[in-house]
């Protein structure tokens, strides 16, 4: 596909707008290069949230939107939603550009932080499959790190009724809370909004998503 221009093009699929914003930033600080192309399906969180498990429609659904985006000149894509990890390692295995789960990247650098990791999670159905995704990436990497979560569903609610400053209040206050962990990841792109907060008042490393899968995705594409 001709490319428009020599910036590369980076297709940012999204199941909440609350998730645009923190990505946006991440892409601004650190690979301002970059092209931006915002894909937004609202409706895929609240279908999402009503099943224990991906339905195959809705798994479908991701593939298409990979696909889509491929179909747009993207030359990498990366989902900002924590909940369909199985279905974007479907997408990624049938595109020819590097496709990224939201938190990959950032599991991987809790892992090499040390071995007793804590996450805490906005969006509960999110959460089986992210400790599934941990668990499988340390089997990759040899390691015995291991990851205990705790939900803070509030901080959602509040952040999607526009209340950013109670969401990060919540975050940072049950960051507080975590003792003899080597680490603290925030489990979504949303919930990076409160990283600044939280590295406020822990004296551990804090690793968001954002920032991580830019960086990845960045060295992915140089190849480096």
């Amino acid at each position: 596909m001709a490319k428009v221009n020599a910036k590369p093009r980076i297709a940012l699929i999204h199941a909440t707008p609350v998730a645009i914003e923190p990505i946006k930033a991440a892409l601004d600080a650190a690979w301002p290069e970059a092209e931006a192309m915002n894909i937004l399906d609202d409706s895929l969180s609240p279908d999402r949230a009503v099943a224990a498990e991906i339905p195959p429609l809705l798994a479908e659904r991701i593939v298409d939107l990979a696909h889509y985006a491929r179909k747009s000149g993207a030359d990498g894509i990366l989902f900002s939603c924590s909940a369909f990890g199985s279905a974007i390692e479907s997408a990624a295995r049938m595109l020819d550009v590097p496709v990224l789960k939201p938190n990959e990247a950032m599991f991987e650098a809790a892992i090499e932080h040390g071995r007793n990791n804590a996450m805490i999670v906005t969006f509960a159905p999110a959460r089986a499959g992210m400790e599934d995704e941990f668990a499988g990436q340390a089997v990759q990497l040899r390691s015995d790190a291991q990851l205990t979560s705790f939900v803070v569903e509030p901080a959602m609610a509040a952040l999607r009724q526009g209340d950013a400053d109670t969401h990060n209040r919540l975050v940072a206050a049950k960051a507080r809370e975590l003792v003899n962990f080597d680490a603290i990841v925030l489990a979504h792109f949303s919930t990076a909004r409160a990283a600044s907060a939280v590295r406020e008042l822990v004296n551990i490393p804090v690793l968001s998503s954002p920032e991580a899968a830019v960086a990845k995705l960045r060295r992915l594409m140089r190849g480096t």
